[in-house]
């Protein structure tokens, strides 16, 4: 609608300014310019009108418009007009060396206009006229050429930058699932694999007494209720972050207590001093763990690094129990600040295959425990030694 609008108004311009120079515009004299009604009228107004309807060809060829309206702007009055807006066209579409041989032929069209229409004016008059007239509206096209460019760039720049927002966004929101899927591995994993081991326990030996029964049947229930617990605080840190609330104050919106206005305070964060607990809870699920803790200074450890150590043993000690129950597993943390600290988890490994009841492992563990060491400044490897061993060897940094 806007290019036809402006083809439109170019024609009519064009149409209209030509035919009041053919009513209104001078000649040498009375005879040299024809009369309203007359053949020589119609065939000037004719011209003009062809001249008019030529410039509807601007965009595609500009070059071609200025150049075919030299001849009618020399015989024709009401085709004056239009030749000015063809070198206006030019000067809009082509670059300045075009645009100037273009105009300088207009110009030199006058030598033929001048004996024609305007001999009782001075010749450098008219001349200097015409040279105004043409180098203004080289101008006025060079002005609206680079505006062009300078409106294609900017919105080329808005979209460009529309589609990195894109870009960013969508990497945003991939790198907060794989945050989400890191932080519901760690939590449900080690929990979920305790649960089956103690369940386990049950479906083999199902004709254990009633007082161990009921025993196994509670750590079951107080497993499942920490790690519901554990999975709460993860989300309520989610979402805490999603709201651009404090790390460590009130989850909101957990269930009817958030409904209720009830502030839940997140569980710590773990440090060093919980690897007992954690391999005291495996024990009592049935796997053969041994701690061996040497690190005099626990209790200065960052909470970072007391954090990333308690994750690398709960993941080794999750993927024991699924891969190689009833191995015989040591847990060797030691270190202390300016040397690092090594975590060191080995298995035997299984003689057999595990059963196919065994848990599933996601695959993602290890990779993302690594991962986060890799951010802490630190290295981890894993895999099978010479000495039938599986082994986690994890060296993280602690600084003075």
């Amino acid at each position: 609608m806007r290019r036809a609008a402006a083809d439109a108004a170019f024609v009519a311009v064009a149409a209209g300014g030509g035919l009041l120079m053919l009513l209104t515009a001078p000649a040498a004299d009375a005879g040299r310019r024809p009369s309203p009604g007359s053949w020589g009228f119609l065939l000037d107004a004719a011209l003009g009108l062809a001249v008019s309807l030529v410039l509807l060809a601007r965009r595609r060829l500009p070059v071609f418009v200025g150049l075919v309206t030299l001849v009618p702007e020399i015989f024709a009055l009401s085709a004056a007009v239009g030749a000015l807006l063809s070198v206006l066209i030019v000067a809009t579409y082509r670059p300045v060396r075009t645009t100037v041989v273009v105009a300088t032929l207009h110009q030199l069209v006058i030598f033929a206009y001048y004996p024609l229409w305007t001999s009782h004016y001075p010749f450098w008059i008219v001349f200097l006229w015409s040279l105004t007239e043409l180098t203004g509206l080289v101008a006025w096209g060079m002005w609206l050429r680079t505006r062009r460019a300078l409106l294609a760039s900017l919105r080329e720049r808005l979209e460009r930058a529309q589609s990195e927002q894109q870009l960013l966004a969508e990497q945003a929101r991939m790198a907060e699932r794989t945050r989400i899927a890191r932080e519901m591995h760690d939590v449900v994993a080690h929990r979920v694999s305790l649960m089956a081991l103690h369940a386990g326990a049950l479906e083999v030996r199902p004709d254990l007494p009633p007082a161990e029964i009921v025993e196994t049947a509670g750590l079951i229930r107080s497993t499942a209720r920490q790690a519901l617990e554990e999975l709460r605080d993860v989300i309520g840190v989610l979402r805490d972050d999603a709201a651009g609330t404090e790390p460590g104050g009130p989850t909101p919106g957990a269930g009817t207590a958030g409904a209720a206005g009830a502030a839940t305070e997140l569980a710590p964060q773990p440090t060093l001093r919980d690897l007992p607990r954690l391999v005291e809870e495996s024990r009592r699920a049935g796997m053969a763990v041994e701690l061996a803790l040497d690190v005099p200074a626990a209790e200065d450890a960052p909470g970072g690094l007391g954090r990333d150590t308690y994750r690398i043993v709960r993941e080794a000690l999750t993927n024991v129990s699924k891969h190689a129950q009833g191995t015989a597993t040591t847990v060797t943390v030691a270190g202390g600040p300016g040397d690092g600290l090594r975590v060191t988890v080995r298995n035997r490994l299984p003689v057999r295959q595990p059963p196919e009841a065994a848990l599933p492992g996601s695959g993602v563990g290890l990779v993302g425990l690594a991962e986060r060491v890799a951010l802490a400044g630190g290295t981890l490897r894993h895999g099978p030694n010479g000495d039938g061993e599986f082994v986690v060897d994890a060296r993280l940094r602690w600084a003075r």
